[in-house]
């Protein structure tokens, strides 16, 4: 499943080598939105980038505003009789939010397109700029 937010980094950690071959770098994002009686809401959200996309963040500063494009991972853990659940948020790609209001992606024509794309309010992406209403699909 992937899924998009926007906010503004707060915290970058530095990578962690959890084994030989596996690490991992983690950084959080503050996302601000304003409710129906215009209360605003604040959640700080933390993301992991893993292997080759731990470098990713070193394009990035604290206070920058992104738009993160992630994949929700959820995980199984017993330890002595115990089960245990876990989920991180996978980070795959992340752009700073200036530039993104210029791009293909988004203006719907790159990523948007693809049906698994959600915001981070869990609704259903923008359709494809060419809207031409040709539907190729057999149902």
């Amino acid at each position: 499943m992937s899924f998009e937010t926007s906010g503004r980094i707060t915290e970058i950690f530095q990578t962690q080598q959890v084994t030989d071959k596996f690490k991992k770098r983690e950084f959080v994002i503050e996302i601000k939105e304003t409710g129906n009686a215009g209360f605003e809401f604040v959640e700080y959200v933390k993301f992991q980038t893993v292997q080759d996309k731990c470098s990713m963040l070193d394009a990035f500063n604290i206070d920058d505003n992104v738009r993160v494009s992630f994949n929700l991972r959820g995980r199984k853990w017993e330890k002595d009789g115990q089960t245990s659940y876990f989920i991180n948020l996978d980070a795959w790609k992340i752009e700073n939010e200036q530039s993104t209001n210029n791009s293909p992606s988004a203006t719907g024509s790159q990523d948007q397109d693809r049906s698994d794309n959600f915001s981070s309010d869990i609704t259903p992406g923008e359709p494809p700029a060419d809207s031409s209403g040709f539907d190729d699909l057999p149902f």
